[in-house]
């Protein structure tokens, strides 16, 4: 005799046990299989991440050098140490990367001179100064020649550091100079007035916002800002005088900011000498082999910055989400 089905009389449509179990079996096994792809597509994620990690880590490890000689570097030779474009912290032509490159080729025994091999239009004064001062104290610690051999410019910071070099060697046609301060921006108040725009600025503080483009400058403001550039203008002259000397052929217009050419910069004491590296090398420093210090960052370490940040935060949440780390 057939056993009687149970069922609800408020729910018509209630299944029969053995259907509500195989339904409930099938729920089951799809969420399982779900949990399962996702799972494996995270430790997917995971497993790149890392992956790229492990491949920074070994472009560190194992990579390119930054640039500069090797250590075992010993018979006579010429150091080479590039500044090349914008002289700024964090750029190839920085403080630090210079100053160590200039230790590097000092320290080194073989080392008969260095000569620093300059295409720049400048960049920061700071920069430029701490390279100035090195160049005196490590001359001086190490008794051995420091040249600047200028390519196509050697203007504003560039010139302030080839100052201190022992001479500064040119090509004609090179452009040399331009001893001055700039501090640039622009003013929009006047067109803002025209078109009705109100710019609403909040400081604690008078001056806070007086290099805001967007909002007036007064007298008080612009005579500040321009004895800093004077402060700044005349430490740059007191380097120049003192890497110069009496070579330096002053006029009024030395100062100025101008620039002139090589040949123009030999005549008024900016330069002494119109020469390339190669005449520097074999004919001043008696040294004709050229050996290249100058510190580059290499690949590893444009990966490293340039990725870092992301794949640390990337293998920071997979070791986070990774089983038994949660």
């Amino acid at each position: 005799m057939t056993e009687p089905i149970l069922q609800s009389d408020s729910n018509p449509h209630a299944l029969p046990n053995s259907a509500a179990g195989w339904e409930r079996a099938t729920l089951e096994k799809l969420a399982m299989a779900t949990l399962i792809e996702q799972r494996q597509a995270r430790r997917w994620r995971n497993g790149i991440r890392l992956a790229w990690l492990a491949f920074v880590m070994a472009l560190v490890w194992f990579g390119w050098e930054r640039g500069g000689a090797p250590a075992d570097v010993s018979k006579p030779h010429t150091a080479v140490i590039e500044i090349k474009g914008e002289i700024a912290a964090g750029g190839e032509a920085s403080a630090e990367l210079v100053v160590s490159a200039l230790r590097s080729a000092l320290e080194d025994a073989g080392t008969q001179g260095v000569v620093l091999l300059i295409n720049s239009p400048g960049g920061s004064p700071v920069q430029a100064g701490i390279i100035n001062d090195e160049i005196h104290r490590l001359r001086a610690k190490y008794k051995k020649p420091i040249y600047a051999v200028v390519e196509e410019t050697c203007a504003s910071a560039a010139y302030y550091i080839a100052s201190a070099a022992d001479k500064i060697y040119v090509d004609k046609a090179s452009i040399v100079g331009s001893i001055g301060v700039l501090m640039d921006g622009f003013g929009f108040t006047g067109l803002m007035d025209k078109v009705g725009i109100e710019r609403r600025l909040m400081t604690a503080g008078e001056n806070k916002g007086f290099l805001d483009p967007f909002s007036p400058q007064t007298d008080k403001q612009r005579a500040f800002a321009q004895t800093m550039l004077n402060q700044i203008h005349q430490q740059f002259i007191a380097a120049v005088k003192a890497g110069r000397g009496a070579r330096l052929k002053e006029t009024p217009e030395t100062f100025s900011g101008l620039f002139w050419t090589g040949q123009q910069a030999v005549e008024m004491g900016l330069a002494d000498q119109l020469a390339s590296l190669d005449f520097v090398a074999r004919d001043v420093i008696k040294a004709e082999e050229l050996v290249d210090y100058t510190r580059r960052d290499n690949v590893a370490e444009r990966l490293v910055k340039r990725f870092g940040a992301s794949i640390g935060e990337g293998s920071v949440r997979a070791l986070k989400t990774a089983p038994g780390l949660r």
